[in-house]
C-alpha cells in the first residue's frame, strides 16, 4: 500500500524542520562505518575469497573465488541472450555520450608567451588506472556502465577495471557487460559495495589495485570509499539519487508530478522533492501523482511512495518564488528539472546543481540515459563544490615552462624579490648574478 505524498508549507517550518528536509541518507553514515570496516579488513586480508563469501552473502550469489572477472564465455552470452532493441539503445546513447565527452577534452598542450621570451603551458595526460563502479541492488544499470567507462576510454586512460555486483546465477548484468564492451572496457569484477571498494584499494590475485574509483553507490561503498580514502582517490561524491523539479506557476503540474517521481523510484533511500510557489501546482501534481503509481510496478510504486510520503521527499511549497529558488540552491541537487513556460529566465538565479534540464520536453530519464551529459553527479549537497563525473577525472594536467634568455632578464629580477621577502636564499641564488657566474 502506497504512502500518501507528503506537503511541505516552507513558510510554516521551523530552521530545524527545514534543515532536516536538507538531510541525505549518505549523511548519516555512521552505521555503515563499523561493520564497512570489518568488510574492508577481510578483503585486505583474504582478497578473493573474501570478495566470493560477500557476494553469496550479500549478493545471495553463487560466485567462486576462481570466478571473480568476467570471462568471454559470459560476454558472448551477454550478446547472444539481451534484445537487440535494448543494444541498439545502449548503441545510441554511447554515440552521444562519446561525442559529448569527446568535445570535453582539452588541448593535449599548449603554451602561451606569458612575457617576451617566457612562455607557460599544461600538458593533459590519462591517469594510469580507473574502478568504475556499476551498482546494481535495486536494478540493472548499464546506463551507469556508459556514463563511467565512456569518459574514461575517451580520455585514455590504459587501465580500466567495472566493478559491479553478481546477480544470483552468479553472472553480470547482460546490459551493464554489453554497454562495457560497446563502450571500450573488458575487465569486469563481480564485487560490490565496500568490499569492491577494498579489491581495487588493495588489489587481490584477481582485481587490479587502481589508483581512483567513481560512479555511484550504496552508503555501504560510501563508507567504504571513507575508510580507504588514504589508498584510492574516491572521486565525485555520489550516492543515493536525488532530485528536485522546480516548477513556476506556468508549469504542468502532471508533467511536473510524472518528472518527481523518476529518482524517487530508485529506492527508499532517495531523496525527490517538487518545490514550487504555487498552490495550484502542489496540489494539481499531489493528485495525479497516485493515478501515475497504478502504472508502475509494485516494488516501484513502494520505493517512490516511500520517499515521497517522508522527510526526504514529497512536494515544498514555498510563499514565493525567491524562496523556492533560495531552498533549492541551498538543497544544491544532484539532478534539476525547471518547469516553466520560460525555463532559461530562471536558469541564471540557479548556482547549485549537479545539472540542470530546462523545460517540460527534457525529463531526468533523457539525461539518465541517452542525451550526453554525464549523469553520474555529486550527491549530498557536494554539487556546491563538485562538478559531474567527466573527463578530467580522468586526466591530469602537468605546468609546462620554457624561458630563453630575453625573458629570464624579465622575470628574474621580480623571483628575486620575493625570494628574498620569504627568506630563501638558494630560490634567491638562482635568480641572482650568481647564476651567470655559475654558467660561465
Amino acid at each position: 500500500m502506497s504512502t500518501p505524498v507528503r506537503l511541505h508549507r516552507l513558510a510554516e517550518l521551523s530552521d530545524a524542520e527545514t534543515a532536516k528536509l536538507m538531510l541525505r541518507e549518505e549523511a548519516e553514515l555512521d552505521r555503515y562505518i563499523e561493520p564497512a570496516r570489518a568488510i574492508v579488513e577481510a578483503v585486505r586480508t583474504e582478497g578473493d575469497a573474501a570478495l566470493a563469501r560477500f557476494a553469496n552473502e550479500f549478493d545471495k550469489s553463487a560466485v567462486r573465488a576462481d570466478d571473480i572477472k568476467a570471462g568471454e564465455a559470459e560476454f558472448e552470452h551477454a550478446f547472444a541472450t539481451i534484445e537487440p532493441d535494448v543494444k541498439e539503445a545502449i548503441e545510441f546513447a554511447v554515440a552521444n555520450i562519446r561525442e559529448f565527452h569527446q568535445r570535453q577534452m582539452p588541448e593535449p598542450m599548449w603554451l602561451h608567451e606569458m612575457r617576451p621570451g617566457a612562455f607557460a603551458g599544461e600538458r593533459w595526460l590519462p591517469i594510469p588506472s580507473v574502478a568504475v563502479y556499476v551498482p546494481r541492488g535495486k536494478g540493472s544499470f548499464p546506463s551507469v556502465a556508459m556514463m563511467t567507462a565512456v569518459p574514461a576510454t575517451v580520455a585514455g586512460v590504459p587501465q580500466i577495471a567495472m566493478l559491479t555486483p553478481p546477480g544470483p546465477d552468479g553472472r553480470v548484468d547482460a546490459g551493464t557487460l554489453v554497454a562495457a564492451r560497446i563502450a571500450g572496457v573488458s575487465d569486469v569484477y563481480k564485487c560490490g559495495g565496500a568490499q569492491a571498494v577494498a579489491a581495487v584499494a588493495y588489489g587481490t590475485a584477481t582485481v587490479p589495485r587502481c589508483g581512483k574509483l567513481v560512479g555511484p553507490g550504496s552508503p555501504w561503498v560510501l563508507a567504504g570509499k571513507a575508510l580507504l580514502s588514504h589508498l584510492i582517490d574516491p572521486g565525485t561524491p555520489a550516492g543515493p539519487s536525488e532530485s528536485i523539479v522546480l516548477a513556476d506557476g506556468t508549469a504542468n503540474p502532471r508533467l511536473a508530478a510524472l518528472d518527481l517521481i523518476i529518482e524517487s523510484e530508485h529506492g527508499p533511500d532517495s531523496s525527490a522533492f517538487l518545490v514550487t510557489d504555487s498552490e495550484a501546482v502542489a496540489t494539481e501534481a499531489m493528485a495525479a501523482i497516485p493515478g501515475f503509481w497504478q502504472q508502475m510496478g509494485d516494488q516501484r510504486v513502494d520505493f517512490s511512495s516511500t520517499v515521497l510520503g517522508g522527510t526526504r521527499g514529497g512536494v515544498v511549497l514555498a510563499p514565493d518564488w525567491d524562496a523556492a529558488v533560495d531552498f533549492t540552491n541551498a538543497y544544491a541537487p544532484e539532478h534539476l528539472a525547471i518547469h516553466s513556460s520560460q525555463p532559461f529566465e530562471h536558469l541564471g538565479r540557479i548556482t547549485n546543481a549537479g545539472e540542470i534540464l530546462l523545460g517540460q520536453r527534457t525529463p531526468l530519464t533523457l539525461a539518465n540515459f541517452v542525451l550526453g551529459p554525464n549523469a553520474v553527479l555529486p550527491t549530498g549537497g557536494h554539487a556546491r563544490n563538485w562538478s559531474p563525473l567527466s573527463v578530467f577525472d580522468f586526466l591530469k594536467s602537468t605546468g609546462i615552462g620554457y624561458v630563453t634568455n630575453e625573458g629570464y632578464k624579465t622575470l628574474a629580477p621580480h623571483a628575486h624579490r620575493l625570494a628574498v621577502y620569504e627568506g630563501f636564499d638558494g630560490h634567491a641564488n638562482a635568480v641572482s648574478p650568481t647564476r651567470e657566474a655559475a654558467g660561465e
